[in-house]
C-alpha cells in the first residue's frame, strides 16, 4: 500500500488513482510521505503571477517582467517559457522569442507585500522557516503534526492551496529529508508541482543527474568537473573525499557529501542576507546627469523598497557602473549608522556617481550591504537638518503606495 495526499482536499488515502474522497486526480504518493519534514516553497514565476492576478487582462498573454531592449528578464510567465524565455536572458533576445509579449517594469514593493503574507501563512505552520528571497524559503515541520493534527505533506498542500484562495499566486512544494534535497524536489514538477525523493530512493534518484543539480556548480564549476571526468553524481562517486578536497579545495568536501544526498544544514530562521541591489541596463548608454539621477532614485528606490520589506538597514551603500566597453566601476561608502530609506540611499549613491565623473554608462546599479535588523533613523544630522522631514514624508509615501499601488506617488526625479 502506498501512503496518498489529495492535494485539492487534503484527504490522506491508501492507493487509488483518484481521490476516494473529492473524485479528483491530483494525488501525491510517496512510501515516505507521512515521515519527511524538510521542505522547499518556491513560487511560481512570481512576479509575473502577481501581475496577472492584479490585471486579469493579462491572463492568457506572455508577460515578461524586466525592461529595456538591453536588460535582462527578471521573471517571464510560463506562456513566455514555453517560447523559449528564461530569467536573466537579455531582453533582446527575449523579444526575439516572444515579441508579443507584454513587458512589464518590477514593482517590488507589490512583490514584497504578498511574500509578507506568504510568510506569515508558513509561520502559522512552523517558526523554522528560512527566506531565501521574497518568493522561497525552506521550511523545517519536524515536531508539528502533532501540533496541527496532520503530517507536514498535508500542512504543506495546504499552505499552496491557500495562498492560490487567498494571494491569487501558486507554488511548488520540493518535501525530502534535507535541504539540498529539498530544494532539487521542488524544481522537478513545476508549476503548482508537489515532488518528493525520499531516504530510500536518493541515490538511485541522483546517480544518473547532472553534478549541476549541486547549489554552486556554475558553468566555471561545471566546465572544472568536466575536465576531471566528473558530469553525473555517479562520476563523483567514483573519486574519495581526500582526491576532491586536492583537486577542488574547499569545494571538495561539500562535493563529497551533497554528491551523496547528505546536507547536514539545519532550516535557519536567523539566516543572514548579506545585501540588497538592484541594477538596470540602458537601451543607449546615458552620460547626461539628469537621467542618470532618474534611474538612480529608482534603483534606490527598489533596493530601499525589499530592505523595509525584510526589516533590514544597511551600513555600506554601494555604486556599480558599467562602461560601454562593459569595463566595470564600483564604488562603496560605509554610513555612520544603518539605513533603509530610499532618500539616503540615493543621496548617497548619487555623491559616489559624482565622484566617479563622466560616462557614458550602459549600467548602473545601486545596492545596501552590512545589513542589520531595522531600528529608528539616527536623527540630528547637523549637516542635513531637513532629513527627519524626508524620512516622515518618505514614511507618508510608502503608506499610501502600499494602499493605492507604486503609482499613486512619484517624485519628479522618478519621471526622468
Amino acid at each position: 500500500m502506498m501512503p496518498s495526499l489529495c492535494r485539492d482536499c487534503l484527504t490522506l488515502f491508501e492507493e487509488g488513482a483518484r481521490c476516494p474522497a473529492c473524485g479528483r486526480p491530483r494525488i501525491v504518493r510517496h512510501a515516505e510521505l507521512a515521515d519527511l519534514s524538510i521542505a522547499h516553497m518556491d513560487c511560481d514565476a512570481f512576479y509575473a503571477s502577481v501581475e496577472k492576478r492584479d490585471n486579469p487582462a493579462l491572463a492568457d498573454k506572455p508577460v515578461i517582467i524586466g525592461g529595456g531592449t538591453r536588460g535582462v528578464v527578471s521573471t517571464a510567465c510560463y506562456i513566455a517559457r514555453i517560447r523559449g524565455v528564461r530569467s536573466a536572458m537579455p531582453m533582446f533576445q527575449a523579444l526575439k522569442l516572444c515579441p508579443d509579449a507584454v513587458v512589464i517594469r518590477p514593482r517590488m514593493a507589490a512583490y514584497a507585500e504578498v511574500s509578507r503574507a506568504i510568510r506569515a501563512m508558513m509561520l502559522e505552520l512552523t517558526p523554522a522557516v528560512e527566506p531565501l528571497s521574497l518568493d522561497e524559503a525552506f521550511l523545517d515541520l519536524g515536531g508539528t503534526a502533532r501540533l496541527h493534527g496532520a503530517p507536514p505533506a498535508v500542512l504543506l498542500a495546504g499552505l499552496v492551496r491557500r495562498m492560490k484562495a487567498e494571494l491569487g499566486v501558486t507554488g511548488s512544494i520540493g518535501l525530502s529529508h534535507n535541504k539540498f534535497l529539498a530544494k532539487v524536489a521542488s524544481d522537478l514538477d513545476k508549476p503548482q508541482g508537489f515532488a518528493v525523493i525520499g531516504r530510500a530512493e536518493t541515490l538511485e534518484f541522483l546517480r544518473d543527474r547532472p553534478v549541476r543539480l549541486i547549489w554552486g556548480v556554475g558553468a566555471v564549476a561545471a566546465g572544472d568537473l568536466e575536465a576531471a571526468g566528473i558530469r553525473t553524481f555517479a562520476d563523483l562517486w567514483r573519486w574519495d573525499r581526500a582526491a576532491l578536497e586536492t583537486r577542488f579545495g574547499s569545494m571538495g568536501g561539500r562535493l563529497w557529501h551533497l554528491g551523496r544526498g547528505e546536507d547536514a544544514r539545519g532550516v535557519s530562521p536567523d539566516a543572514a542576507i548579506k545585501s540588497i541591489s538592484n541594477e538596470t541596463t540602458f537601451n543607449a548608454d546615458i552620460a547626461e546627469p539628469d537621467l542618470l539621477d532618474g534611474h538612480l532614485w529608482r534603483l534606490a528606490l527598489q533596493v530601499a523598497d525589499r530592505a523595509k520589506a525584510r526589516g533590514l538597514a544597511g551600513r555600506v551603500v554601494v555604486l556599480k557602473l558599467k562602461r560601454p566597453d562593459f569595463s566595470q566601476v564600483t564604488r562603496r561608502v560605509t554610513l555612520g549608522a544603518p539605513t533603509q530609506l530610499a532618500d539616503r540611499i540615493h543621496r548617497t549613491a548619487a555623491d559616489l556617481l559624482g565622484r566617479v565623473g563622466a560616462g557614458p554608462w550602459r549600467l548602473i546599479g545601486v545596492g545596501l550591504s552590512d545589513l542589520t535588523a531595522a531600528g529608528p533613523e539616527a536623527g540630528g544630522d547637523l549637516l542635513d537638518p531637513d532629513a527627519g522631514r524626508r524620512e516622515k514624508a518618505e514614511r507618508a509615501a510608502d503608506a499610501i503606495r502600499a494602499r493605492f499601488g507604486d503609482g499613486a506617488i512619484i517624485k519628479g526625479r522618478g519621471l526622468r
